[in-house]
């Protein structure tokens, strides 16, 4: 093989590598098990874990415990569903086209966004993709995003600015936990291409939409906006707020806490996008016998097209689980989003008063809030000896909030929970304050 492709030595193999990050010694590898030892072995560091089911969770930052109903699961184990792979001659598959369509109308009818693709990865990456069609649109050079666009997404969004040949400049919140909109203004120039905001922030702040837009779209620049899609059953659609591009993640709908994914990603956007967009947009028409049908009517993918003119390089879309979220957002239907809102609303306000914290975001919040925790360490101590996870330790990507703890309210969260909370954040060292 060294021979077939023109080297001497693995180290000749290998010589790009720099010294400083090579291992200079053998693996240290154990002796081999046997396959019980092994499955005994992996069963014990199984049980390290405990997932949401087995405490009561109040972590979020981006994934949430809502309950997924039965019916979820019951579709999309279908095989017609289960199975099948990218069609290469789509127009056989109608079913999955129809499901394309289908999602894509009810993404932009929560958005309030004209057109909206067939999903992408997930959230994060719905981010980066919408910083290179803003690229493409613009030909700048700089993307501004507020601190309260969920820091994954904004790792994901420099990382690939790096391949755009752009700049990420963030801007700061203010104390109350919002976009300083005036920084914002401030930072954004003639070189900007796209403004990326959250909605409801990562803090869980609802944020000035329409302010930020308006900020935001003066010189050019697209205005982005990452938003929860449960949130958007009580909150104006963004795509009515001046907004360009919608986007967000979808594990609220309809997909489990399954270990950090698979999950899905939405991309919505204003109608002159249409041809730059990520991923694959299904269209409805009619046969020759003038039935029904649904064609791929645009796929920017790589493998599909001239990669000098692809748009995006991902090769299976996340098709089921974005069926799961159509399926989820049809079981709910256009009332039953607004009640979920509405009673995720009135629990989290009911919680952050409960708590009697210090709010680091005192204004409207839907699902989230953000409190300090004079003893945030001790807290965690007594909440894990009583299974319950108290939240997101904000410190780990605010060093600002380092005694910051974000509490997700989902719909399984009940009174009795919150109380729970409640009463262990009032304990100290295991004696009631």
């Amino acid at each position: 093989m060294l021979g077939a492709i023109g080297v001497d030595s693995v180290d000749e193999l290998f010589a790009d590598i720099p010294e400083s990050v090579r291992l200079d010694r053998e693996i240290d590898l154990p002796p081999g098990l046997s396959e019980q030892e092994v499955h005994d072995h992996l069963a014990a560091l199984a049980a390290r874990n405990r997932h949401a089911d087995a405490e009561v969770s109040f972590l979020g930052a981006g994934m949430y415990d809502h309950y997924v109903p039965a019916l979820i699961d019951n579709l999309l184990s279908r095989s017609e569903f289960l199975t099948p792979y990218t069609p290469y001659q789509p127009e056989i598959s109608q079913g999955g086209l129809q499901v394309m369509f289908e999602f894509q109308t009810a993404i932009s009818e929560l958005t309030g966004m004209p057109v909206s693709n067939a999903s992408v990865y997930e959230g994060p990456s719905a981010v980066a993709a919408a910083g290179y069609l803003a690229k493409l649109q613009t030909r700048r050079t700089k993307l501004v995003a507020s601190r309260g666009l969920h820091p994954h997404s904004r790792a994901a969004l420099r990382t690939h600015a790096v391949g755009y040949g752009m700049s990420v400049e963030e801007v700061p919140l203010t104390g109350k936990g919002a976009t300083d909109i005036e920084a914002l203004a401030a930072a954004i120039d003639d070189d900007t291409a796209a403004v990326f905001v959250q909605q409801p922030n990562f803090l869980g702040t609802v944020e000035e939409l329409g302010e930020l837009a308006k900020a935001g779209g003066g010189t050019g620049a697209l205005v982005v906006c990452a938003a929860d899609p449960l949130a958007l059953g009580i909150l104006k659609p963004p795509g009515e707020q001046g907004v360009d591009i919608c986007v967000g993640e979808g594990q609220t709908l309809g997909n489990r806490l399954d270990f950090g994914g698979p999950s899905f990603g939405f991309f919505a956007a204003s109608e002159r996008f249409l041809r730059k967009m990520p991923g694959r947009i299904a269209g409805e028409t009619r046969d020759v016998e003038g039935k029904r049908g649904f064609v791929l009517t645009l796929q920017t993918r790589e493998q599909h097209i001239r990669r000098d003119k692809a748009t995006h390089n991902i090769c299976t879309a996340q098709a089921l689980n974005a069926l799961a979220g159509v399926v989820y957002l049809s079981w709910l239907g256009k009332r039953g989003l607004v009640e979920l809102a509405e009673l995720m609303l009135r629990r989290t306000h009911h919680a952050r008063e409960s708590l009697g914290l210090d709010a680091i975001n005192p204004g409207p919040v839907v699902r989230e809030f953000a409190v300090r925790v004079p003893d945030l360490d001790g807290l965690f101590e007594r909440a894990r000896a009583e299974r319950v996870n108290p939240g997101y330790r904000l410190g780990r990507d605010y060093p600002e909030y380092e005694d910051g703890l974000l509490v997700a309210i989902t719909e399984r969260r009940t009174r009795e929970d919150i109380e729970r909370l409640a009463r262990l954040v009032g304990e100290r060292a295991g004696v009631a304050a």
